[in-house]
Protein backbone atom coordinates (compact mmCIF):
# COMPACT_ATOMS: atom_id res chain seq x y z
CA UNK A 1 0.00 0.00 0.00
CA UNK A 2 1.82 3.09 -0.88
CA UNK A 3 1.06 6.70 -0.26
CA UNK A 4 2.49 9.50 -2.65
CA UNK A 5 2.84 12.63 -1.64
CA UNK A 6 3.04 15.08 -4.86
CA UNK A 7 3.58 19.08 -4.46
CA UNK A 8 1.47 19.10 -1.36
CA UNK A 9 0.91 22.96 -0.18
CA UNK A 10 -0.83 24.47 2.49
CA UNK A 11 -1.34 27.98 3.21
CA UNK A 12 -2.46 30.03 5.70
CA UNK A 13 -3.11 33.52 4.51
CA UNK A 14 0.26 34.47 2.72
CA UNK A 15 2.24 31.70 5.55
CA UNK A 16 3.05 28.41 3.84
CA UNK A 17 2.64 26.15 6.55
CA UNK A 18 3.58 23.12 4.33
CA UNK A 19 5.53 24.12 0.81
CA UNK A 20 5.50 22.11 -2.19
CA UNK A 21 6.65 19.05 -0.59
CA UNK A 22 6.87 15.20 -2.22
CA UNK A 23 7.37 11.90 -1.22
CA UNK A 24 6.50 8.63 -1.51
CA UNK A 25 6.14 5.31 1.01
CA UNK A 26 5.69 1.92 0.24
CA UNK A 27 4.03 -1.21 1.79
CA UNK A 28 6.63 -2.61 4.75
CA UNK A 29 8.13 0.83 5.57
CA UNK A 30 7.74 2.67 9.16
CA UNK A 31 8.45 6.13 8.83
CA UNK A 32 9.40 8.85 11.24
CA UNK A 33 7.87 11.94 10.25
CA UNK A 34 10.22 15.09 12.14
CA UNK A 35 10.49 18.69 12.42
CA UNK A 36 10.32 21.42 15.07
CA UNK A 37 7.41 22.61 16.34
CA UNK A 38 5.49 24.39 13.61
CA UNK A 39 7.46 22.87 10.89
CA UNK A 40 4.28 21.32 9.28
CA UNK A 41 3.99 17.64 10.42
CA UNK A 42 0.85 17.49 11.84
CA UNK A 43 -0.84 20.34 9.23
CA UNK A 44 0.76 17.38 6.17
CA UNK A 45 -1.02 14.39 8.32
CA UNK A 46 -4.12 15.72 8.35
CA UNK A 47 -4.06 16.27 4.64
CA UNK A 48 -3.29 12.90 3.96
CA UNK A 49 -5.84 11.36 5.81
CA UNK A 50 -8.49 14.20 4.57
CA UNK A 51 -8.71 16.03 7.43
CA UNK A 52 -8.14 19.10 6.01
CA UNK A 53 -7.83 19.87 2.51
CA UNK A 54 -4.54 21.41 1.02
CA UNK A 55 -4.04 24.48 -1.08
CA UNK A 56 -2.66 22.42 -3.83
CA UNK A 57 -1.02 19.72 -4.52
CA UNK A 58 -2.56 15.44 -4.29
CA UNK A 59 -1.79 12.35 -2.32
CA UNK A 60 -2.89 9.38 -3.40
CA UNK A 61 -3.12 5.86 -1.18
CA UNK A 62 -2.99 2.93 -3.69
CA UNK A 63 -3.89 5.22 -6.40
CA UNK A 64 -7.03 7.03 -4.96
CA UNK A 65 -6.59 10.77 -4.89
CA UNK A 66 -7.94 12.81 -1.71
CA UNK A 67 -9.95 14.77 -4.23
CA UNK A 68 -11.26 12.34 -6.40
CA UNK A 69 -11.68 9.45 -3.67
CA UNK A 70 -11.26 10.72 -0.17
CA UNK A 71 -14.19 8.16 0.85
CA UNK A 72 -12.16 5.61 -0.35
CA UNK A 73 -9.07 7.08 1.07
CA UNK A 74 -10.48 7.62 4.67
CA UNK A 75 -11.40 3.83 4.29
CA UNK A 76 -7.41 3.01 4.27
CA UNK A 77 -6.20 5.01 6.66
CA UNK A 78 -5.92 4.50 10.84
CA UNK A 79 -5.14 7.60 11.83
CA UNK A 80 -4.33 8.35 15.71
CA UNK A 81 -4.11 12.21 15.83
CA UNK A 82 -1.70 14.86 18.25
CA UNK A 83 -4.73 15.57 20.38
CA UNK A 84 -6.21 11.80 20.86
CA UNK A 85 -10.07 12.09 20.24
CA UNK A 86 -11.40 10.25 22.69
CA UNK A 87 -15.48 9.99 24.75
CA UNK A 88 -14.29 10.00 28.10
CA UNK A 89 -17.58 8.91 29.85
CA UNK A 90 -17.78 5.73 27.62
CA UNK A 91 -16.67 2.53 28.89
CA UNK A 92 -13.34 1.31 27.01
CA UNK A 93 -15.34 -1.76 25.30
CA UNK A 94 -18.00 0.26 24.22
CA UNK A 95 -16.11 3.30 22.52
CA UNK A 96 -14.00 0.79 20.41
CA UNK A 97 -17.52 -0.99 19.07
CA UNK A 98 -18.50 2.78 18.38
CA UNK A 99 -15.48 3.14 16.55
CA UNK A 100 -15.55 -0.30 14.61
CA UNK A 101 -19.35 0.45 13.41
CA UNK A 102 -18.50 3.99 11.86
CA UNK A 103 -15.78 3.07 10.31
CA UNK A 104 -17.71 0.06 8.38
CA UNK A 105 -16.74 -3.10 10.15
CA UNK A 106 -19.17 -6.12 9.62
CA UNK A 107 -21.31 -6.39 12.75
CA UNK A 108 -20.28 -10.33 12.48
CA UNK A 109 -16.29 -8.83 12.88
CA UNK A 110 -16.92 -6.70 15.59
CA UNK A 111 -16.60 -8.46 19.05
CA UNK A 112 -13.65 -10.36 17.58
CA UNK A 113 -11.70 -6.64 16.03
CA UNK A 114 -12.31 -5.51 19.73
CA UNK A 115 -10.87 -8.55 21.57
CA UNK A 116 -8.00 -8.40 19.18
CA UNK A 117 -7.43 -4.97 19.75
CA UNK A 118 -7.53 -4.94 23.78
CA UNK A 119 -5.05 -7.62 23.30
CA UNK A 120 -2.86 -6.19 20.95
CA UNK A 121 -2.70 -2.79 22.62
CA UNK A 122 -2.09 -4.28 26.33
CA UNK A 123 -5.62 -2.72 27.29
CA UNK A 124 -6.98 -6.70 28.87
CA UNK A 125 -6.46 -5.28 32.88
CA UNK A 126 -8.59 -2.23 32.39
CA UNK A 127 -11.31 -2.90 29.48
CA UNK A 128 -14.07 -2.90 32.16
CA UNK A 129 -13.45 0.70 32.57
CA UNK A 130 -14.37 4.21 31.64
CA UNK A 131 -12.09 6.16 29.35
CA UNK A 132 -12.05 8.85 32.03
CA UNK A 133 -10.51 6.57 34.80
CA UNK A 134 -7.56 5.71 32.64
CA UNK A 135 -4.10 7.47 33.23
CA UNK A 136 -2.75 9.41 29.99
CA UNK A 137 -0.44 6.31 28.75
CA UNK A 138 -3.81 3.92 28.87
CA UNK A 139 -6.04 6.52 26.91
CA UNK A 140 -3.27 6.56 24.14
CA UNK A 141 -3.19 2.74 23.86
CA UNK A 142 -7.07 3.24 23.56
CA UNK A 143 -6.11 5.88 20.70
CA UNK A 144 -4.02 3.21 18.79
CA UNK A 145 -6.85 0.68 19.12
CA UNK A 146 -9.13 3.18 17.35
CA UNK A 147 -6.96 3.83 14.59
CA UNK A 148 -6.74 0.28 13.97
CA UNK A 149 -10.00 -1.09 14.71
CA UNK A 150 -10.83 -1.69 11.08
CA UNK A 151 -7.63 -3.02 10.12
CA UNK A 152 -6.08 -0.13 7.76
CA UNK A 153 -3.84 -0.55 5.10
CA UNK A 154 -2.14 2.77 6.08
CA UNK A 155 -1.54 3.85 9.97
CA UNK A 156 -1.09 7.77 10.57
CA UNK A 157 0.02 7.76 14.38
CA UNK A 158 0.92 11.56 15.70
CA UNK A 159 2.94 11.62 18.88
CA UNK A 160 1.67 7.71 19.65
CA UNK A 161 4.09 7.34 22.46
CA UNK A 162 2.90 10.45 24.18
CA UNK A 163 2.43 9.77 28.16
CA UNK A 164 3.49 6.27 28.01
CA UNK A 165 6.12 4.82 30.80
CA UNK A 166 9.45 3.36 29.61
CA UNK A 167 7.73 -0.14 29.50
CA UNK A 168 4.93 0.87 27.71
CA UNK A 169 7.36 2.33 25.07
CA UNK A 170 8.66 -0.86 23.97
CA UNK A 171 5.25 -2.36 24.28
CA UNK A 172 3.97 -0.27 21.46
CA UNK A 173 7.70 0.25 19.63
CA UNK A 174 7.19 -4.02 19.39
CA UNK A 175 3.73 -3.48 18.07
CA UNK A 176 4.59 -0.45 15.70
CA UNK A 177 7.57 -2.37 14.17
CA UNK A 178 5.03 -5.74 13.34
CA UNK A 179 2.70 -3.80 12.20
CA UNK A 180 5.06 -2.06 9.58
CA UNK A 181 5.44 -5.67 8.56
CA UNK A 182 2.61 -5.47 6.59
CA UNK A 183 1.24 -1.88 6.65
CA UNK A 184 2.42 1.01 5.17
CA UNK A 185 3.62 3.32 8.99
CA UNK A 186 4.05 7.41 9.26
CA UNK A 187 4.70 8.21 12.86
CA UNK A 188 6.12 11.57 13.99
CA UNK A 189 7.43 12.19 17.62
CA UNK A 190 10.18 14.59 19.10
CA UNK A 191 11.80 10.98 21.12
CA UNK A 192 14.52 10.79 18.56
CA UNK A 193 16.06 7.61 19.85
CA UNK A 194 12.23 6.24 19.78
CA UNK A 195 12.55 7.28 15.95
CA UNK A 196 15.66 5.65 15.29
CA UNK A 197 15.15 2.28 17.48
CA UNK A 198 11.63 2.02 15.44
CA UNK A 199 11.57 3.49 12.10
CA UNK A 200 13.10 1.99 8.63
CA UNK A 201 13.47 5.78 7.38
CA UNK A 202 12.90 9.10 8.10
CA UNK A 203 11.84 12.16 6.97
CA UNK A 204 12.72 15.34 8.49
CA UNK A 205 10.53 18.68 7.55
CA UNK A 206 11.54 22.54 8.42
CA UNK A 207 9.54 25.67 7.65
CA UNK A 208 7.44 23.32 5.36
CA UNK A 209 9.94 21.88 3.56
CA UNK A 210 11.45 18.62 3.25
CA UNK A 211 15.30 18.92 3.97
CA UNK A 212 16.29 14.97 4.84
CA UNK A 213 15.11 11.59 3.86
CA UNK A 214 16.74 8.70 4.26
CA UNK A 215 18.06 5.96 6.89
CA UNK A 216 19.37 7.19 10.33
CA UNK A 217 22.56 5.63 9.50
CA UNK A 218 22.44 7.45 5.70
CA UNK A 219 21.43 11.22 7.05
CA UNK A 220 24.49 10.74 10.17
CA UNK A 221 26.60 9.91 7.25
CA UNK A 222 26.12 12.75 5.22
CA UNK A 223 25.97 15.01 8.37
CA UNK A 224 29.06 14.13 9.74
CA UNK A 225 31.14 15.06 6.69
CA UNK A 226 34.81 15.20 8.55
CA UNK A 227 35.95 12.13 10.99
CA UNK A 228 36.20 13.29 14.71
CA UNK A 229 37.99 11.00 16.62
CA UNK A 230 38.75 11.06 20.51
CA UNK A 231 41.89 9.75 22.04
CA UNK A 232 44.21 9.58 25.12
CA UNK A 233 47.32 9.76 25.06
CA UNK A 234 50.51 9.43 27.44
CA UNK A 235 53.33 11.20 26.89
CA UNK A 236 56.85 11.32 28.99
CA UNK A 237 58.25 14.62 26.24
CA UNK A 238 56.73 16.82 23.36
CA UNK A 239 53.84 18.92 22.95
CA UNK A 240 51.39 16.56 21.96
CA UNK A 241 48.91 19.38 20.99
CA UNK A 242 51.24 20.77 18.47
CA UNK A 243 52.58 17.61 17.22
CA UNK A 244 49.01 16.59 16.19
CA UNK A 245 48.07 19.54 14.68
CA UNK A 246 51.40 19.35 12.58
CA UNK A 247 50.02 16.23 10.82
CA UNK A 248 48.45 16.72 7.38
CA UNK A 249 45.40 14.94 7.81
CA UNK A 250 44.55 16.99 10.94
CA UNK A 251 42.26 19.70 10.87
CA UNK A 252 41.69 20.95 14.30
CA UNK A 253 42.87 19.58 18.08
CA UNK A 254 41.15 20.47 21.20
CA UNK A 255 41.29 19.36 24.77
CA UNK A 256 38.92 17.57 26.36
CA UNK A 257 37.61 19.48 29.72
CA UNK A 258 38.07 17.73 32.83
CA UNK A 259 40.34 14.98 31.18
CA UNK A 260 43.96 15.38 30.75
CA UNK A 261 45.57 13.72 28.13
CA UNK A 262 42.96 13.62 26.34
CA UNK A 263 41.88 15.41 22.89
CA UNK A 264 39.30 15.53 19.88
CA UNK A 265 40.88 15.62 16.82
CA UNK A 266 38.56 16.49 13.65
CA UNK A 267 40.21 15.59 10.07
CA UNK A 268 40.52 17.56 7.26
CA UNK A 269 37.28 16.86 4.53
CA UNK A 270 37.57 13.36 2.95
CA UNK A 271 40.35 11.74 4.82
CA UNK A 272 41.35 10.02 8.27
CA UNK A 273 43.93 10.56 10.72
CA UNK A 274 44.05 7.42 12.38
CA UNK A 275 47.44 6.26 10.80
CA UNK A 276 49.21 9.37 11.34
CA UNK A 277 48.57 9.76 14.78
CA UNK A 278 49.30 6.04 15.09
CA UNK A 279 52.73 6.71 13.33
CA UNK A 280 53.42 10.06 15.33
CA UNK A 281 52.73 8.02 18.67
CA UNK A 282 55.26 5.32 17.25
CA UNK A 283 57.92 8.29 16.14
CA UNK A 284 57.43 10.12 19.46
CA UNK A 285 57.63 6.90 21.78
CA UNK A 286 53.91 7.76 23.31
CA UNK A 287 51.27 5.75 24.47
CA UNK A 288 47.92 5.34 22.36
CA UNK A 289 45.80 4.54 25.28
CA UNK A 290 42.67 5.02 23.31
CA UNK A 291 41.19 6.12 20.18
CA UNK A 292 37.56 6.14 19.48
CA UNK A 293 35.79 7.34 16.25
CA UNK A 294 32.65 9.97 17.44
CA UNK A 295 29.34 8.77 15.85
CA UNK A 296 27.21 11.81 14.77
CA UNK A 297 23.78 11.26 17.00
CA UNK A 298 20.19 11.85 15.32
CA UNK A 299 19.52 14.95 17.99
CA UNK A 300 22.52 16.20 16.18
CA UNK A 301 21.56 15.95 12.40
CA UNK A 302 18.21 17.16 13.66
CA UNK A 303 19.71 20.17 15.00
CA UNK A 304 21.65 20.85 12.27
CA UNK A 305 18.83 20.60 9.76
CA UNK A 306 16.59 22.67 11.90
CA UNK A 307 18.02 25.51 13.49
Amino acid sequence: MSVVVENLTKKYGVQKAVNDISFEINTGEVVGFLGPNGAGKSTTMKMITCFMAPTSGDVNVEGSSIYSDSETVKKKIGYLPENNPLYLDMPIVDYLRFSAEIQGVKKAEISGRISDMIDRCGLTAEKHKNISELSKGYRQRVGLAQAMIHDPEVLILDEPTTGLDPNQIVEIRKLIKDLGKEKTVILSSHILSEVEATCDRILIINKGRIVADGSAETLRQQSQGQELLTIHIEAKKGDVKKELLGLKSVETVKGVDGKDNWYTIQSKPDASSRKEIFDLCVQQKWYLMEMTGIETRLEDVFRNLTN
